[in-house]
């Protein structure tokens, strides 16, 4: 049999996922701060997971089918999702639209908040992936670049377009075709993830920054600028900023953008690359403008009128997470019907409402208007036309790649 050699992860890529971990997107708690796409790891044990040897692929498409549907006569569903990332009611012991869900269709959800961080969650259910089992769950939620993974050695099913109406026809077009997974045959985005510009307008004396070559060049903020210390956050920032397609950027692209960013960094412009620890910094203007994630810009507004957000002109980044139904999952359909079901727009407002993540889902805003009109009104939840259009995905990367951007960035950020 053909036996799958997995990428080998370099010290670059391994401390990048630490320090994810330790204080960026995989350190972030849902609901207070945006949890991320980065690549965080919980443990060593779990980091080691991604690089085990001889591991055999599933069947790809055309082998046959991965397995058997017993979706028609039983009428369950377990689906594993990030902690606090669905709706829940007021006491804290239900969960309104999965309930309404059961409600309608028969079927019960089994929904289950295991997925604490991607690649510990990918070393929980590899074993049975590789092994061509059934891991006990029929969705799954991940992220971006772990889901491209799975989806590359051929362990999510093809996702049927005909039990997907609604997920197909609202499907925001920024979502519809990353480059892992073209045209979304195995996956649907949950939410989305935006990289933006965040500034604190008493510290910049009222002015508004919103571009990456104000942040490097302005001599008014020499000392006061960080950047992210996720590589693809801020290198893709910087492509956009210089003109380059984070989306199909070459290797002489990628050492620009990092020779831009290191100019900053030599004249002290850069104060430093953070984590999700630049919040404390900006909210009390030690910092003046910064790159962002959406969430803590919600999270910060909230107390903070002196907080503002910036969309550059070149773009930003974005990212998702997503929904995949296993190979041998025991309940394809069913599980089809619940991505469905979180596409029709009332459902996805409630979801919206309740979680404030970027919306996939077009033509929610006048039912989430009757939510919380100003919910509904904030680009960082619903993007508008303009803004979406300005949205651009990293590029998938070879191990190969990732290894050596990684070290790279390592060599520019000090770690």
């Amino acid at each position: 049999m053909e036996q799958y050699q997995p990428d080998s992860l370099s010290a670059a890529q391994l401390a990048a996922m630490r320090r994810s971990l330790t204080n960026g997107r995989g350190a972030l708690t849902r609901r207070s701060l945006l949890r991320a796409s980065g690549v965080g790891a919980l443990t060593l044990g779990g980091i080691a997971g991604l690089g085990a040897c001889g591991i055999p692929p599933a069947k790809r498409e055309g082998e046959g089918p991965a397995s058997t549907d017993h979706s028609a006569k039983e009428k369950q569903l377990n689906f594993s999702n990030w902690t606090q990332y669905i709706d829940i009611s007021d006491d804290e012991k239900s969960r309104p639209t999965l309930e309404a869900f059961t409600k309608r269709t028969g079927i019960k959800v089994r929904y289950t908040e295991d997925v604490n961080d991607n690649v510990e969650f990918f070393g929980k259910i590899q074993p049975q992936l590789a092994a061509g089992q059934d891991t006990g769950r029929d969705l799954i939620c991940v992220t971006d670049w772990l889901a491209a993974r799975i989806i590359r050695l051929g362990w999510a099913q093809k996702l049927d377009a005909a039990n997907l109406p609604h997920a197909y026809a609202n499907l925001s077009a920024q979502f519809r075709s990353p480059d892992w997974d073209p045209g979304r045959a195995h996956s649907y985005p949950w939410t989305g993830i935006s990289t933006v510009i965040a500034y604190n307008t008493k510290a910049t004396g009222g002015r508004k920054v919103d571009s990456v070559t104000q942040m490097l060049d302005d001599p008014r903020l020499k000392g006061r600028v960080a950047f992210l210390s996720e590589m693809r956050d801020s290198v893709g920032m910087t492509l956009l900023d210089m003109g380059k397609d984070p989306g199909a950027f070459t290797g002489a692209d990628y050492d620009a953008a990092v020779g831009r960013l290191q100019k900053g960094v030599d004249t002290q412009q850069i104060r430093r690359f953070t984590g999700n620890d630049y919040t404390g910094d900006l909210n009390k203007g030690d910092i003046a403008a910064c790159l962002a994630w959406a969430g803590d810009v919600i999270q910060l507004q909230a107390d903070n009128p002196d907080i503002k957000f910036a969309i550059p002109s070149a773009g930003y980044i974005t990212s998702s997470d997503n929904l995949l139904v296993p190979t041998q999952a025991r309940h394809k359909t069913n599980a089809e019907k619940l991505i469905d079901y979180y596409y029709e727009l009332p459902n996805a407002a409630r979801l919206a409402a309740y979680i404030n993540y970027v919306c996939p889902v077009e033509g929610v805003r006048e039912e989430l208007a009757r939510i919380d009109p100003a919910l509904a009104s904030n680009t960082l939840i619903l993007p508008d036309k303009a803004m979406a259009a300005k949205s651009r995905a990293f590029r998938s990367l070879s191990s190969e790649e990732e290894s050596a951007y990684e070290e790279k960035f390592a060599k520019l950020i000090g770690a």
